[in-house]
């Protein structure tokens, strides 16, 4: 079983190329002069100071690993990358191009841009906080080569048989005998783009199997078009037969890689898709990357609850993505669907994640998922504030924000290659308009934000500072009050309401997903008091307020007034 750390993890995702970013141009499709890019020295000191002061002890830096872009760097003697097979005019991060490289566009200065991310890295230690990143373990770009690898290491395809479809030996699927075409009505960079490779042909031969399991030379406008898959030892001609022994040569390469983040100060890496890739290379990774740099944590973006035990006991992750739990069961609530209730809370921690819900990175956005504050999620960032408590106190596991969450970032409007779909997009050179208002021309004093969205960052920092700095959540224990409270009040579907302890420290959470004011009696079962040696009148103090709250005998329940869409904190 992988070990996971003695406090709980509060993770900020950013991506540097928005992060920094002060350009207010945001024009469709623009390119980097045009729209800007965030850049590594944007991520000051200041800047951190203010992260760190909102409680959080890790920060995920997505998009680091140099990517297939657009944007012409031949100057910096680095090769093109052909637009027919790239998204966007900035490109996915998740199209990798050299795992040993960070992106150029991130650097002030292209030939200094490792030496720049490695000061990040020193920046954030200084901080008190500890370094993320990504590793895209299941496909490459189509462009990928690396130019900076260190001495010795072979290249990912570069001694494969061409002539084979799958070698347990070959690092990528081909199609023998058949050229690559580009996904017919692709439009790279949109009208306005023009440049000589954008000719709607990638010289591509023989092709190679697409990065979403595509095993076709033609793979559609809907594919992962712009990666290839990489070669486990799986293959899937008639079937999924897997050659793990001896280990593909692949397998190595991924080590190699991890150890050269490691070596820099990275001390954990955010694995994207691993169900894509077979749980028995990750039991054999992950085990000897622990041995060679203890603490180090490994995050896995799975959906699948039924392989969650897989990858945590057998594949030895720390903790894997609550997207498909947690967070489809809140935002349900948090957008006051037809049929959404508490009870799917309970049935979260009581079935799918039972016995691992310490194990489950919790969120509410990150930048695959809709911001709260697009009319495409809920239009108001202030109606997650139920979710949220529950998403950071629920149990002892991390909780993750998205940069620009805590101000209530909407995502509005189409970038270029990211439509008007209410997420900020990770294809494009743009703005982050109501991040920027906090970010302040580099200031990082929230000075142009609104006295609404100063209030929302300060609850959030509220929240996210009790979270990690009282024992009954870190490493506390659950007790779900929903059923002791029934029979005193009647079930109220939109209500939460849990206990959160250890011997030294109880706190009451209740949580109101209405959108209406709730007034009621919170009881707490008799043989807990009685555990507690409580009794009589007590005084509780709501943590995200400070206000107090007094009741004459304590087993006669406590009186709360929920604001609508709120929650309370009490600690006794």
């Amino acid at each position: 079983m992988a070990s996971t750390p003695d406090h709980k993890l509060i993770i900020y995702q950013l991506l540097p190329r928005l992060f920094g970013n002060t350009n207010t141009n945001n024009k469709f499709y623009g390119s980097i002069e045009e729209n800007g890019c965030g850049k590594f020295n944007d991520i000051t000191c200041t800047a951190l100071k203010a992260i760190k002061d909102m409680g959080f002890t890790h920060i995920w830096y997505t998009g680091v690993i140099e990517h297939a872009t657009m944007t012409d760097h031949t100057a910096y003697g680095i090769k093109r990358d052909d637009p027919d097979v790239v998204k966007g005019r900035a490109g996915s991060p998740y199209a990798i191009k050299d795992f040993y490289d960070v992106a150029p566009d991130l650097a002030v200065s292209i030939p200094d841009r490792m030496a720049e991310f490695e000061a990040l890295i020193a920046r954030t230690h200084q901080q008190g906080m500890k370094v993320l990143i990504d590793l895209v373990p299941n496909h490459v770009a189509r462009t990928y080569a690396s130019d900076v690898k260190p001495d010795g290491v072979r290249d990912i395809g570069e001694d494969d048989d061409v002539t084979k479809a799958f070698s347990p030996t070959n690092d990528l699927y081909y199609i023998p005998g058949q050229r690559f075409t580009v996904p017919q009505g692709y439009d790279p960079g949109g009208p306005e783009f023009v440049d000589p490779l954008k000719d709607g042909q990638f010289d591509e031969y023989p092709a190679k199997g697409t990065g979403d399991d595509v095993f076709t030379p033609s793979p559609s406008v809907n594919n992962w078009f712009e990666t290839v898959k990489l070669n486990y030892g799986v293959d899937f001609n008639g079937g999924y037969h897997c050659h793990f022994d001896p280990v593909p040569p692949l397998w190595n390469k991924i080590l190699h890689i991890l150890s050269y983040w490691a070596d820099k100060g990275v001390e954990g890496f955010r694995c994207d898709m691993v169900e894509y890739v077979p749980t028995e290379f990750w039991a054999w990774l992950i085990p000897q990357m622990k041995e060679r740099y203890p603490g180090i944590i490994f995050i896995g973006e799975a959906y699948r609850t039924g392989e969650y035990r897989n990858y945590l006991f057998h594949g030895q992750f720390d903790y894997l993505y609550d997207k498909v739990g947690l967070y489809d069961a809140l935002k349900r609530l948090i957008r006051d669907e037809h049929g959404a209730s508490t009870w799917q809370i309970n049935a979260v921690w009581n079935h799918d994640s039972q016995g691992i819900d310490e194990r489950m990175l919790r969120f509410l956005e990150n930048h695959d998922e809709q911001r709260i504050a697009s009319p495409y999620f809920a239009g108001d960032a202030w109606l997650a504030i139920p979710a949220m408590i529950v998403t950071a106190t629920l149990n002892t596991g991390p909780v993750m924000i998205y940069f620009g969450q805590e101000v209530g970032e909407p995502a509005a409007g189409a970038q270029g290659f990211s439509g008007d779909d209410g997420r900020t997009s990770i294809f494009d050179y743009c703005p982050v308009p109501e991040h920027q208002k906090w970010l302040n021309d580099g200031q990082c004093d929230g000075g142009r934000l609104s006295e609404d969205q100063q209030q929302l960052r300060s609850f959030y920092r509220t929240l996210l500072n009790v979270t990690t700095k009282h024992e009954a959540i870190t490493h506390g224990s659950f007790y779900e009050l929903m059923m002791a409270n029934e029979r005193e009040w009647g079930f109220d579907d939109k209500l939460y309401l849990y206990l959160r302890y250890t011997d030294q420290q109880r706190l009451l959470i209740a949580v109101n997903f209405s959108r209406h004011e709730r007034n009621f009696n919170i009881r707490i079962p008799a043989d807990l008091l009685q555990q507690w040696g409580l009794n009589g009148a007590i005084e509780l103090t709501d943590l995200l307020t400070g206000k107090l709250i007094s009741t004459a005998d304590i087993n006669g329940g406590v009186a709360a007034v929920l604001p609508a869409s709120g929650g309370l904190i009490l600690q006794f």
